[in-house]
């Protein structure tokens, strides 16, 4: 057997490089390159191996370990899970610092690759810098807090543990129903440790994605329940535009009738203005979807996890024999709210289940059906339109921001956010005719996400367009990527919306009624508590001192003016525009089950806990 000595870092550069993914018969790399900051635990074994094979893997410079973490999951999530980066940190807080970004990947099913630095695998100079030393258990580090937010995790402590190690991460990497984090920790010796591996192990290997099919009598059965329906009602999920299934949701919308709601990961799906579109549900839905959903007798969950925003907390569905059929890769989202499971691909399972509905003769008078749906939905349409427009206000609102950027990026400009009240209103006021225009990380619904995001977003579409929607509070939590894309020459638009501080979790608060507290930025004012005048902050000036473009904007068309330099620019640009937090965007009869104290000294908490009682009894907790 032929052999290549090598470090087990070289090894895993090496084997990196090979790795490529087939689905449909075209076949790319898997991974894009690897992002790092390197440190004691890593600088002098994956370091070390990147710079001597950086012909093979590409190398990348972030600023944070979390940040690079959401890069590598926004380029993944933009590429449709086919493609992907790997990253390399240190040992101790450069390792935990991945940790969110971690957890993120993983409950938006993202496939990345972290390699953290470990302490000594031979623990001959322990206690070393930076480890936590555990006294019941000798083989524990601060990298075992990856366990619980990793599909897969392994600890490498001799080099040829790689030949074992390495196929089963990339199993779970390309597997549709499992992929997430992968965590392999790298004791920083054992990086540097030489091994005689086989050459084959770092031949090219091709993972091939396939599109499993569920058995003909699942779909038969699934058949018989559509058409014995009166009202279904499909939810399309990210599974639809991971498939790329959007052509066929559309044929199977159109030809049978079906309304299709949206969640924030199935956004886009298809066309906002597609006939059969009743866009977003649940929590932070509108008046179309809601209201069908209502009243459906089955419901078609497409590629969605059935998460409480899109549920509205199990109170959007009110038929007493609603059925769910799940469509979805994944066994366990497959089966929730008592669905009849349809374990399979999304677009080869709605091709397969028209085919059955066809079988069994299934006519919808479309034009009767689609009566009250074009109702319902010229009624949001009309309502959206209002929020955009913010009529008979001098200060511009959230609302009235979004549906300015979303003018300037077009039908195939890409918005990105995550966390606050933002995604929210986008998810109601965005209108979005590509399957790619819309990307909003509302899983982990993770603060800092956005700007590291819009970087993997540009290098995964280098020429889109790409927004990125972000609050001041989620700005000072992690700009610094900015640094990274001047580094890399890679232009995006980013529009602050400062609303002075965390105005989503201070609505959420006062509509709990618990009186303002702590979620503003303000000074501390005489009374010991944060109630002063709003913190001043200069979020242009800071970004230009980063090295971006940075535009103040005002009104309405001092914002369409900086969208339009923006375009133009060869950098990042940073666009700020303060905003007045009322008016709120509303729920549109959606509800979030948040907890009310159940005793309080204060009469509003107390009328709030009421009406939280109220809206509990209509959930569904047994399906």
């Amino acid at each position: 057997m032929t052999t290549i000595r090598a470090t087990m870092a070289q090894a895993l550069v090496r084997y990196l490089a090979a790795q490529k993914v087939a689905r449909d018969g075209e076949t790319t790399p898997f991974f894009a390159g690897m992002f790092g900051i390197f440190g004691h635990g890593n600088v002098t074994g994956v370091g070390q191996a990147l710079e001597e094979h950086r012909d093979l893997l590409r190398y990348y410079r972030p600023q944070n370990e979390q940040a690079m973490v959401h890069t590598a999951a926004a380029y993944a999530k933009m590429k449709n899970r086919l493609a992907t980066f790997a990253c390399t940190s240190s040992v101790g807080p450069g390792a935990t610092n991945m940790v969110t970004g971690a957890a993120l990947a993983t409950v938006n099913r993202l496939p990345v690759l972290l390699l953290p630095g470990d302490t000594f695998a031979n623990r001959a100079p322990h206690p070393v810098l930076q480890q936590i030393e555990f006294p019941m258990a000798g083989d524990v580090s601060a990298n075992d807090a990856f366990r619980p937010v990793s599909r897969f995790f392994d600890r490498i402590v001799r080099p040829d543990q790689l030949l074992m190690s390495l196929p089963e991460a990339m199993r779970v990497l390309t597997d549709p129903a499992e992929t997430g984090a992968v965590t392999l920790a790298l004791p920083e010796d054992t990086q540097t440790e030489a091994f005689d591996y086989p050459a084959s192990f770092f031949e090219e290997r091709v993972w091939t994605i396939r599109r499993p099919v569920p058995p003909e009598d699942a779909l038969l059965e699934a058949a018989k329940l559509i058409s014995e329906s009166e009202n279904p009602l499909i939810i399309a999920g990210g599974g639809v535009i991971y498939s790329d299934a959007g052509d066929a949701l559309d044929d199977f919308a159109t030809d049978f009738g079906i309304p299709v709601s949206e969640s924030q990961a199935g956004k886009g799906a298809i066309p906002w203005d597609h006939a059969w579109n009743v866009v977003p549900i649940g929590a932070n839905g509108g008046l179309a979807a809601n209201r069908i959903a209502r009243g459906a007798d089955v419901i078609i969950a497409i590629g969605t996890r059935l998460g409480d925003f899109v549920t509205a907390s199990k109170t959007a569905f009110q038929h007493p024999n609603a059925r769910v059929i799940g469509i979805n890769v994944a066994g366990m989202d497959a089966f929730k709210l008592g669905g009849l499971p349809l374990v399979g691909d999304a677009r080869a399972t709605l091709i397969a289940l028209g085919e059955a509905l066809r079988g069994e003769g299934t006519v919808r008078d479309i034009f009767e059906s689609g009566r009250p749906v074009q109702a319902l939905k010229q009624e949001w349409e009309a309502e959206v339109d209002r929020l955009r427009a913010n009529e008979g206000s001098d200060a511009l609102s959230q609302a009235q921001v979004l549906g300015i950027v979303n003018e300037a990026a077009g039908d195939r400009g890409t918005v990105i956010n995550a966390a606050g009240s933002m995604p929210g209103d986008l998810l109601k006021v965005w209108r979005t005719r590509d399957p790619k225009g819309y990307h909003v990380e509302y899983g982990y619904s993770c603060m800092g996400y956005e700007i590291p995001a819009g970087l993997g977003v540009k290098l995964a579409d280098p020429d889109r367009e790409v927004f990125v929607m972000i609050g001041d509070g989620s700005y000072l939590m992690l700009h610094t990527e900015i640094v990274t894309a001047i580094q890399e020459g890679v232009r995006f638009t980013i529009v602050v919306v400062d609303n002075h501080g965390y105005q989503s979790i201070h609505g959420l608060q006062m509509g709990s009624g618990t009186p303002s507290f702590g979620n503003e930025l303000r000074y501390r004012g005489e009374g010991g508590v944060l109630d002063g005048p709003p913190v001043p902050i200069d979020f242009a000036a800071n970004a230009e001192s980063l090295g971006a473009r940075a535009i103040r904007a005002t009104t309405a068309d001092e914002l369409r003016e900086a969208l339009d330099a923006a375009r133009v620019e060869s950098r990042v640009t940073v666009v700020t525009v303060e905003v007045d937090p009322e008016p709120r965007v509303a729920s549109y009869e959606g509800w979030w089950d948040v907890p009310i104290a159940e005793v309080s000294s204060e009469d509003s908490v107390n009328e709030a806990r009421a009406d939280y009682e109220d809206a509990m009894k209509k959930q569904r907790t047994v399906w």
